[in-house]
This record gives structure tokens, C-alpha cells and sequence, in this order.
């Protein structure tokens, strides 16, 4: 764990608690913490735990990730990466099994790009013209083809749902679209 930077974190706090428009009393009965010790908290006087900010940081309606960062015990990464997991799974749109697959893939992501930083790239190397080389084989969304007796145009990969200048995906047409 990282050190506290406990000045910061009370100067931090108790600008928060003025934006607020709340006394030192009102936060310290809404976090259930004594008024002595939320003022030393603000003074830097004293290190508050995780469980302490949690609750000072819903007192205050922010997220509990901005002030770990603030302490010292969250670095800006961790609290971005928190709060992207928060969305997804906050997201009332899609299902629990579409956002673990998300997570998945976010995971995914995030393990590569580490990799690809330190120089150790697992396994996603670039391929002979664009694509990405995955178990043997180059995928290039560009150069997609829709299946043999397809009817809808398939999803090319700048999302324009496969159509190249009004036509039809790979049919190379460049008249405009039918209404």
C-alpha cells in the first residue's frame, strides 16, 4: 500500500465539503464519524481507512475511487480501470452474461496493451498488410467478404455496416443506397 499523502487529502476533502455547501458537522453525521476526527482528517492530522473515505465519499455524493487516489492508496489507473468495471456493470441496456463477456475482453485488452508496453507481446503480432495475425491466420476486417448467398451486407470495420460509398458490401458499387 502506498504511503498517505494526508495533506492533500484533507485539503481535497474539505473543498469537496464546501462545493457541497455542507459543515463540517453535517459531513461528519453523514459519513458516521466523529466531528474531531473528520477535522483532522481535513487538517491532516490524522489517516483515515479505506472504509472511512468510502463513507465520506458517499456523504459527499462522489466516487470512493477519487478519494483513494487523493490518499495515495489508488494510483489514476486503477481508480480509471474501477470505474470503466462500474459501468459495465452498471449498464441496465445489456444482460450479466454480455458484461462479463465485456470485462473479458476489456481484461483482454488491458493484459495486451501491458504486455505490448513492456515488450513482451503475447501472441497479437501485426500481419502483412493491416491485420491482425491470431493463431495462424490473418484477419483483416477490410478486406472481409460477405458469405457466399448473404442478402444483408455484412458489418465491415469502420461500422458503416459494410457499405463502401453507397453500395453493397464487396460489391464495389458506387451507386447510392435504395430507400
Amino acid at each position: 500500500m502506498a504511503s498517505l499523502n494526508v495533506g492533500n487529502l484533507g485539503e481535497y476533502l474539505r473543498e469537496q465539503r464546501r462545493t457541497a455547501q455542507l459543515s463540517l458537522r453535517q459531513l461528519a453525521d453523514a459519513a458516521g464519524v466523529s466531528n474531531p476526527y473528520l477535522s483532522q482528517i481535513e487538517r491532516g492530522l490524522r489517516k483515515p481507512s479505506a472504509d472511512i473515505l468510502q463513507q465520506l465519499a458517499k456523504a459527499l455524493r462522489i466516487s470512493a475511487e477519487t478519494l483513494y487516489v487523493q490518499a495515495g492508496i489508488l494510483d489514476e489507473r486503477e481508480r480509471e480501470e474501477l470505474e470503466t468495471r462500474a459501468v459495465i456493470l452498471a449498464d441496465p441496456s445489456i444482460n450479466e452474461r454480455q458484461k462479463q463477456v465485456l470485462l473479458q475482453i476489456y481484461d483482454s485488452f488491458r493484459k495486451e496493451n501491458a504486455s505490448a508496453a513492456d515488450g513482451t507481446a503475447d501472441g497479437a503480432a501485426p500481419a502483412p498488410g493491416g491485420g491482425v495475425r491470431a493463431e495462424g491466420r490473418t484477419e483483416d476486417a477490410a478486406a472481409a467478404e460477405p458469405p457466399a448467398g448473404a442478402t444483408e451486407p455484412v458489418a465491415g470495420a469502420d461500422g458503416d455496416g459494410g457499405r463502401a460509398a453507397g453500395g453493397r458490401a464487396g460489391d464495389g458499387a458506387a451507386t447510392p443506397p435504395s430507400l
